[in-house]
């Protein structure tokens, strides 16, 4: 895709953007404050990450900070910055269908793109300038959010997606261990649960989306499997556990417990059986002590918004907003703490990157919607 190409595209892309985020006065929260806020990050991603002249979209705003790897500068973002910007463009278009954010950033990923054996896939980094490795949490969380677009829009090329990242992903399991998928292709040190509950998600969607009887049972084993190797005493989840010595790596994020915590409230939809939506509720109750308990947020801005996804998809089932409301402690903490005066997060930790404020983006998009049919004053 040509330079010009790009630059239109985007041009189109944040022209339809304005037009569905009209300015408007600052309001309390409840009362349209998230959606402002909302706006006004959009704004700020634009003006300090994209880059016209490419069409691509820088990692970290200060250009010192910028990583040299194997000998090439690596200025661009790396394409999880993207799946969590793709993502934040499908909550937006719940707000308003009308709004089609979601196919630019289709179209720069696919510069991303590599088509090798065994399955095509995403690499990390921009195919034509010297790419790194294929995660498989990558191309999970592109498949949850296009089967998320499938699920509101029946687009056939969102399914076709979804599939595609099924396929890729089901390339790194094995029966190492007993099961489980691999976090990074070719590296077979570890198992994660960032590789692990992501792909349980993008099977459980494709099973809703076909109803073949294949993608559960895919859904089912490596469930069990994560929920077997990698789940904690307190019912959070580690980071991973490593194929060498089945020794666990036991950092506890909060995007680890989101994915299993929305898995079982899918399982509960397919299948009927209380006992997920039990567990749902349990994890839920666990992790807002674990991760909200201080007021505000324990790790990345990304992180917690997948755990958001957790929460949000539990209201359906459990009408309880308290688990909402203590995130939106840690919301507000942030929104008022944690932006400098060009509206740029993290800037007291020193480095302003793209996956945190697309996490963020999200975090806002979810909590407009939110705003607009729960009470969230107190």
């Amino acid at each position: 895709m040509t330079t010009n190409k790009k630059a239109l595209l985007f041009v189109l892309f944040f022209t339809a953007y304005s037009t569905f985020l009209s300015a408007q006065k600052k309001n309390k929260p409840g009362n349209g404050f998230y959606k402002n806020e909302l706006q006004s990050l959009q704004a700020v991603i634009q003006k300090n990450f994209y880059d016209k002249s490419s069409g691509y979209y820088f990692v970290v705003v200060d250009s010192a900070q910028r990583e040299t790897k194997n000998g090439y500068l690596r200025a661009y973002t790396y394409l999880w910055s993207l799946c969590a910007l793709y993502q934040a463009a499908n909550e937006i278009e719940k707000l308003d269908p009308k709004a089609k954010l979601m196919e630019p950033l289709i179209k720069n990923m696919a510069d991303y793109y590599d088509p090798a054996l065994p399955r095509g896939g995403y690499t990390d980094y921009i195919m034509k300038l010297k790419p790194g490795q294929r995660y498989y949490d990558d191309n999970q969380w592109i498949g949850i959010t296009a089967l998320d677009a499938y699920a509101r829009t029946k687009q056939k090329s969102d399914l076709a997606k979804g599939k595609e990242m099924y396929d890729f992903m089901m390339s790194g399991y094995d029966q190492v261990l007993g099961g489980g998928i691999y976090w990074v292709e070719g590296n077979n040190s570890s198992k994660n649960t960032c590789s692990n509950g992501p792909g349980v998600l993008v099977a459980l969607q494709m099973y809703q989306a076909t109803k073949n009887r294949m993608y559960l049972d895919t859904a089912l084993k490596i469930f069990n499997w994560t929920n077997a190797k990698l789940q904690t005493p307190t019912g959070l989840f580690y980071d991973n556990i490593r194929t060498k010595d089945g020794s666990l790596g036991k950092a506890t994020f909060s995007y680890n417990t989101g994915t299993m915590l929305e898995s079982n409230v899918y399982l509960y939809e397919i299948t009927g059986d209380k006992k997920y939506l039990d567990a749902a509720n349990v994890m839920a109750e666990r992790s807002l002590s674990y991760f909200y308990g201080e007021g505000k947020f324990r790790d990345g801005y990304w992180f917690n918004a997948v755990l958001l996804r957790g929460y949000q998809h539990l209201l359906k089932h459990n009408k309880d907003t308290r688990y909402i409301m203590g995130f939106k402690k840690a919301l507000d903490y942030a929104l008022k703490n944690e932006k400098n005066e060009q509206g740029l997060f993290n800037a007291k930790k020193g480095v302003q990157n793209l996956v945190e404020h697309g996490g963020m983006l999200e975090i806002l998009a979810r909590f407009a919607w939110l705003e607009s049919r729960y009470d969230l004053s107190n």
